[in-house]
């Protein structure tokens, strides 16, 4: 009975995983708004980019926010929503 219980536990953390991956950016190139239009959003937000490019399907932009701070944003290509942010510490 121990034996069954391990496999199982395995297929779920791998299921689990499977789709968290795939919870991020998976629609097709001819939907999504182009760089210009990320380059406004920040705009609107009062961000600086640095840097623009695609990473598992979302736009990935490196900047800095109206204080400074440096970050890493990932956003959706067609509806422009901030999936995820992560602040580097420190000013550039």
């Amino acid at each position: 009975m121990k034996t069954g219980i391990l496999p199982a536990v395995a297929l779920a953390i791998m299921a689990a995983t499977s789709a968290q991956a795939r919870e991020y950016c998976d629609a097709p190139l001819r939907d999504w708004k182009g760089r210009e239009a990320v380059r406004a959003l920040a705009e609107e937000r009062g961000w600086t980019l640095r840097r623009i490019k695609i990473d598992d399907g979302c736009y990935e932009v490196y900047g800095t926010d109206q204080t400074g701070r440096r970050f890493e944003a990932k956003i959706d290509p067609v509806t422009l929503d901030v999936i995820e942010i992560e602040e580097h510490h420190g000013h550039r």
